[in-house]
């Protein structure tokens, strides 16, 4: 009776439909007698070479050409070739593939597993227990891939459906920001602030944060410029509504008796890591996930890197021939690449340069060490901060890139900020923009801003923050 090896081996040579389906999911690991995984390579590389499949001929004088082999060996090789060269490929191509899928994917694992034995018993050399999460997995995720494009005609009915289709999207408390992206922010996107030093960088993730764990989601915070401690004190701050120098002075009954009543109702978590300035890079972002589902069972659904210009890029070192525009556009599309490869939204900043820092009106162009930063961008928007605004405790927000909305309508708006609790919330008409787009003139204070109406600071953001955690995330 024939092995799987044997039935995949001939069906390489007589099923070309076949082989261009499988080879690229094959290897050489996969077949444990030597002599098959020695015609495996023949064929393969005949393939590749040639852009078909070895005949009886071809496959002969290959073997005859390798290397390598003992007598005893080649004569069971040629034996093998005679075989699968004499006979017929399978009728049930359906058959034929689920049997192969199901022989890769098994043969993945087993010699993963083998693979992580060896390191636990230190006979890598060159590899450390740390290496065996992503063994496994690399060895779990084995799948044959049979989507190979987007038929326009075939594929209409695909096509249609997907633009009815309800996407899952992860919402903002704040209205304009939902306004402008249509709901809120979609998976495996890039969403990147822009603002000058001090202006309220931080604080935004850190509200969007706090509120995103409020409404009961997986938050995962990385900073590579404050202490993690510093980071939990300002989301603190936000979820129990008092300010940072209120919180200093708390006594341990008060502080757990409001952490209790902020987060009583709230069944997901918050993990703040942080890492040494310019020194990690997706890699160490990657493993970290990867730890937390292993070790702590918690996979992140928004995720927060605080912020991109003081991460380090995987493929690049900074000098030599890498200048700041390939240094930081790699960056951020190694942070895109992972928002995708971990199904999140990733949100981060970056600094506006000189001429942006001194400018109550940036562009794109005002992006600090490279412009190839918005490119990767799927939303990015600028904080701008004036004396007029600070003044009505406000922050001007422009849009300066929106794949998921018209970027012109709404393009500039003002939010109200409470630094002491590290609050952003909705003001009076904050649902217009600012003159020439629509922005009501009698709420105006100037053509910096929008004036604040009076109302209570305590009973606006309760009511947002009410209406933020009575959101059904699945039907945004």
């Amino acid at each position: 009776m024939e092995t799987v090896e044997t039935i995949i081996l001939r069906n390489l040579i007589h099923n070309e439909g076949y082989t261009r389906r499988v080879l690229p999911f094959l290897s050489e690991e996969y077949f444990k007698d030597r002599n098959e995984r020695a015609i495996y390579g023949l064929i393969r590389d005949h393939v590749h070479r040639y852009n078909k499949a070895p005949n009886k001929d071809a496959l002969g004088v290959a073997l005859d050409n390798r290397g390598g082999l003992s007598e005893q060996a080649y004569k069971e090789c040629k034996s093998i070739a005679s075989s699968i060269a004499d006979s017929s490929s399978s009728d049930d191509t359906d058959w034929l593939l689920h049997e192969t899928e199901k022989f890769c994917k098994d043969k993945a694992v087993y010699n993963a597993i083998i693979r992580s034995i060896e390191i636990i018993d230190g006979k890598s050399k060159n590899e450390t227990k740390n290496a065996i999460p992503n063994i496994l997995s690399d060895a779990l995720s084995v799948s044959f891939d049979q989507q190979i494009g987007h038929d326009y005609i075939t594929d209409a009915d695909d096509r249609f459906d997907f633009y009815h289709r309800v996407e899952h999207k992860i919402p903002f408390d704040l209205d304009m920001f939902n306004k402008i992206t249509n709901g809120g922010v979609p998976k495996k996107t890039l969403n990147v602030i822009l603002a000058g030093t001090g202006v309220g960088k931080s604080l935004f993730m850190c509200h969007h944060a706090a509120n995103c764990y409020a409404a009961n989601l997986n938050v995962l915070y990385i900073t590579c410029e404050m202490a993690e401690e510093r980071i939990a004190e300002r989301i603190d701050a936000n979820l129990m509504d008092v300010t940072m120098d209120e919180l200093r002075h708390l006594s341990k009954v008060a502080y757990d008796k409001k952490l209790s009543k902020a987060t009583g109702s709230v069944k997901s978590r918050l993990i703040v890591k942080e890492y040494p300035t310019a020194t990690a890079n997706v890699n160490h972002f990657r493993h970290l996930l990867e730890e937390l589902k292993l070790k702590k069972n918690f996979t992140p659904d928004i995720v927060f890197i605080d912020y991109l210009n003081i991460c380090s890029s995987a493929r690049f070192k900074i000098g030599g021939n890498t200048n700041s525009y390939m240094y930081i556009k790699s960056i951020a599309e190694e942070l895109r690449g992972l928002a995708v490869e971990w199904d999140v939204p990733i949100f981060t900043a970056t600094q506006t340069n000189r001429t942006g820092f001194a400018s109550n009106d940036f562009g794109l162009e005002d992006t600090s060490e490279s412009f190839g930063l918005p490119a990767t961008a799927d939303l990015m928007f600028g904080l701008i901060a004036t004396e007029e605004l600070d003044e009505q405790s406000q922050i001007m927000v422009k849009q300066l890139k929106n794949r998921y909305n018209d970027v012109a309508t709404n393009k500039k708006f003002v939010i109200g900020i409470n630094r002491g609790k590290m609050m952003l919330y909705d003001v009076s008409n904050a649902d217009k923009t600012f003159v020439g787009s629509g922005q009501n003139a009698d709420d105006m204070v100037d053509s910096a801003g929008v004036g604040f109406n009076g109302e209570n600071f305590d009973e606006k953001f309760h009511s947002n923050k009410n209406k933020f955690n009575s959101l059904r995330f699945e039907d945004v």
